[in-house]
């Protein structure tokens, strides 16, 4: 697959940069609040909606918030990207004047020689548009006077975009890239993981906790085939969050499982499995998306033998409940075996999606019966008829017979493994039900 075009929205903070990289998306991808500095890491997301399918960019502030440790990272990293555009959407704030520090950003996007379009937001009325003359002292190619918020000349402006990025290979039905949430708590890897895959530092790492607050996208291609790594939040309790900020990207990252097509928990050695990994992990369980579980760390601890047999009985003795997930040992620093979070995260996905035929499930049934009998709740030995398959991601079926009585846990148990090793349906979840009929 080709590069896709990348536009890079990119202005001081509190401009409307995510509520415009929200509404280009036409959903609510990066965190949007009042207090300024929301965004940190670089958000990539790609925008199929148009014509010209291309990779949109939220970027943090060009200049730095007051309580925010991180501006130089965050500030280099939103030039980094604006290097790398096809399109550069300055944002201004339109409410207010053109400030000094806005030219001098702009003259030097001007020096990179990318087509560079001036966006001025919050321009909600036709009077604040009249009002807006300032800004034309820029000299920019185009200018637009937008409301984010209140959808005020967007039309114009994609209009604007569509005439300068170039066609993109997605335009012509290429395949869906997977997508997969990187999820875990608060610093255990999750940002280092996807910038090892992707070969560059294009997350910010840090020591301190809670430093990744959007769920960030990052596409990347392997063997012809497209993924979207998305990093999210450290997940904890919302009373433990530091500030506002953390408390938003904490939801959003929640929010993000349901949105994934294959969620990768990630694990630090040797301080694992804590409660609060247990807490995700049913979380992970309970989505009924296909799993995939990465041990980051591991080979710093100091062994003579090969400690992973033992890491493994330590994790799911404790995290049996998603025991149907690959175990992965994978290292950040060194790179070694992360590029399987990709093949694996194929496999569980296929596990998930997969449909079996209602004559190969009776098959599969009938052997079931004559070796080991249902059992239900109340000890009884239901009457099994039939069943089928009700759906995917999880794998559902549904068992028919004489009553809807439950069955017992350790026969359900029993039974889902035999189903999970009869159809390949490893990493996934299965949700199995009791119907009359």
């Amino acid at each position: 697959m080709k590069k896709l075009p990348k536009v890079v929205i990119v202005g001081l903070p509190n401009v409307g940069k995510s509520t415009l990289f929200n509404r280009l998306l036409g959903e609510k991808k990066a965190l949007v609040h009042s207090l300024p500095g929301m965004t940190r890491d670089i958000l990539i997301s790609l925008c199929s909606r148009y014509e010209k399918p291309f990779l949109l960019v939220d970027t943090g502030g060009l200049f730095g918030v007051e309580d925010e440790p991180l501006s130089a990272a965050i500030r280099d990293k939103a030039w980094e990207a604006a290097r790398g555009a096809d399109l550069v959407l300055f944002m201004a704030d339109g409410r207010r004047d053109l400030a000094p520090a806005e030219e001098e950003i702009f003259g030097s996007l001007l020096k990179l020689g990318k087509p560079l379009f001036a966006v001025i937001n919050k321009i909600d009325t036709e009077s604040q548009e009249a009002a807006a003359g300032d800004f034309y002292r820029l000299g920019a190619q185009k200018l637009f006077l937008v409301s984010a918020e209140h959808k005020r000349n967007l039309d114009e402006l994609v209009r604007g975009i569509m005439e300068v990025v170039p066609a993109s290979p997605l335009a012509t039905g290429e395949q869906r890239p997977l997508r997969i949430a990187i999820i875990g708590r608060i610093n255990v890897g999750k940002s280092s993981l996807i910038n090892r895959l992707c070969g560059e530092e294009r997350l910010i790492v840090s020591d301190m906790p809670g430093t990744t607050r959007d769920s960030t996208d990052t596409l990347i291609l392997r063997n012809g085939k497209a993924f979207i790594l998305v990093d999210t939040a450290g997940i904890r309790k919302l009373s433990h969050a530091r500030d506002k900020r953390e408390e938003a990207g904490i939801i959003n990252a929640r929010k993000n499982i349901p949105a994934a097509d294959v969620l990768c928990q990630v694990f630090e050695a040797p301080e694992f499995p804590t409660r609060q990994d247990a807490a995700i992990a049913y979380i992970a369980a309970e989505s009924g998306k296909p799993l995939v579980l990465a041990l980051n760390k591991w080979d710093i601890l100091r062994t003579e033998e090969d400690p992973s047999a033992f890491l493994r009985e330590c994790l799911f003795r404790r995290l049996a409940f998603v025991s149907y997930a690959p175990l992965l040992f994978v290292s950040a620093l060194s790179g070694k075996g992360i590029v399987k979070i990709l093949d694996e995260a194929e496999k569980v996905y296929l596990g998930g999606t997969k449909k079996i035929g209602t004559a190969k499930l009776n098959e599969f049934l009938e052997t079931v019966l004559k070796t080991r009998p249902p059992l239900a709740r109340d000890k009884t030995r239901p009457k099994i008829k039939y069943m089928i398959q009700q759906g995917i991601l999880p794998p559902t079926f549904v068992l028919f017979g004489h009553s809807r009585a439950r069955l017992f846990p350790a026969y359900e148990k029993w039974f889902v493994q035999a189903l999970r090793e009869r159809f390949d349906l490893r990493g996934t979840p299965i949700r199995v039900f009791v119907r009359e009929g």
